[in-house]
């Protein structure tokens, strides 16, 4: 039987723990997947002025990388995620306090591009993020972004695969016509653990996700990524490009 979203401990998840064990020390990877995603938005954006776009990161998790790389073209930048404990760490990275420095070597990476550079991060992070408890699946497509990220999530919430396609289906209907984005993929994943707890994962590669999107994205591009940084997968997958102008079939 397979496991579904609904069914995964999401309110036991360990956001330290996964900070811990996947950003502390930054891997090479997630250096490599900052750089790409920097150099698209700002080819996407480089004709733009004034930034004045709403970015989405949704089922945001424990990870702040991909909204850092929103952060120059937005206005406003919200993060959806469900797992309360979630909730609760990204809320503390947006207060008045600033975000943690186990976030400064991915802003390094950022700022290399002018665009990131003008900008003064953990005060801009403050002043324009805003955290909301959400669930990818209920996202009806009646709010849009005119920005968007969703990393690690479609493919890792569940075991089955209309979950998966449900949940790539809802990030892109949330965008906006032209929006540019970014989705990260963990490839063949057969699930995770953070803490004392396992998570699900269904199982993609570079066919699937190119399938999974393909109805939706103009330009995409996917980048195969052979790193492995833990058991249980053969790499990530990072698909970028723009939300064009298909209707989502409901």
């Amino acid at each position: 039987m397979m496991d579904r979203n609904a069914d995964a401990p999401w309110s036991k998840f360990d956001p330290e723990a996964y900070v811990d064990a996947n950003y502390r020390s930054p891997l090479e990877v997630d250096l490599l997947i900052v750089r790409l995603m920097r150099d698209y938005f700002g080819k996407c954006f480089e004709d733009d002025a004034p930034r004045t776009g709403r970015g989405v990161d949704v089922g945001a998790g424990a990870n702040l990388y991909p909204a850092l790389s929103m952060l120059p073209w937005c206005e406003k930048i919200l993060l959806l995620e469900y797992a309360q404990p979630n909730v609760e760490y990204l809320e503390k990275q947006a207060s008045p306090a600033g975000f943690d420095t186990v976030w400064d070597p991915f802003w390094d990476q950022l700022r290399e591009h002018p665009a990131y550079a003008a900008v003064e991060p953990r005060g801009r992070f403050g002043e324009i993020v805003r955290v909301e408890r959400a669930n990818l699946l209920d996202l009806d497509g009646q709010r849009r972004w005119d920005i968007g990220t969703m990393f690690f999530v479609a493919d890792s919430m569940s075991e089955c695969p209309d979950e998966f396609r449900r949940g790539v289906t809802c990030f892109m209907d949330a965008l906006n016509e032209g929006a540019p984005f970014a989705a990260a993929f963990m490839k063949e994943s057969v699930g995770y653990r953070v803490g004392d707890h396992r998570y699900p994962a269904y199982r993609v590669n570079e066919e699937r996700v190119r399938e999974s999107l393909n109805d939706w994205a103009d330009d995409l591009e996917i980048h195969d990524l052979h790193h492995m940084v833990r058991e249980g997968h053969e790499g990530i997958i990072l698909a970028l490009g723009r939300r064009n102008s298909a209707i989502a079939d409901t």
